[in-house]
């Protein structure tokens, strides 16, 4: 079921998303609302998992020397397993099934080259199922936000 978004839920989305330790009382303020209003609609999304109020690093600034994707090609009878794998490895912080030639496509985060090594050829690729496995190497961020704007809102 999809919950209903509305320009406040999307409004108080864009305060967290620009700084998720903004106090409630804060973000009523500046959106003319009361605190238990945003407080209750930003639980009420949590809970449901609209949304999930993180601290999010930059890996080559906290001592990965690695950061990259994987665009995997698998057999589409064995996805639930892959899937299940693939979520259980430490390294891989995103799983997305995906549309085209490679069907999953993942981001990870590894120390050395030798743990990539490790990474890739004793763990990804002796996952039954796994067909191929193409990475890419993240040589530095241009921009990486995770703000969408008021453009969430399911109101026309």
């Amino acid at each position: 079921m999809k919950l209903k978004i509305d320009k406040l839920d999307s409004n108080i989305i864009e305060f967290l998303q620009k700084d998720g330790r903004m106090p409630y009382n804060q973000i009523a303020r500046e959106l003319g609302v009361s605190e238990t209003t945003v407080r209750t609609r930003a639980q009420r999304m949590i809970q449901d998992k609209v949304i999930q109020v993180v601290a999010v690093g930059d890996p080559i600034k906290l001592g990965f020397g690695i950061a990259g994707t994987f665009k995997l090609q698998i057999n589409p009878k064995k996805v639930t397993e892959i899937i299940q794998e693939l979520k259980k490895i430490k390294e891989i912080w995103y799983v997305a099934l995906a549309t085209g030639s490679e069907n999953v496509d993942t981001e990870f985060n590894t120390r050395s080259l030798e743990d990539l090594r490790v990474l890739v050829y004793e763990r990804i690729n002796k996952i039954d199922g796994i067909l191929s496995t193409e990475a890419s190497i993240i040589l530095g961020y241009e921009k990486r936000e995770y703000s969408w704007g008021t453009a969430l809102s399911n109101e026309d």
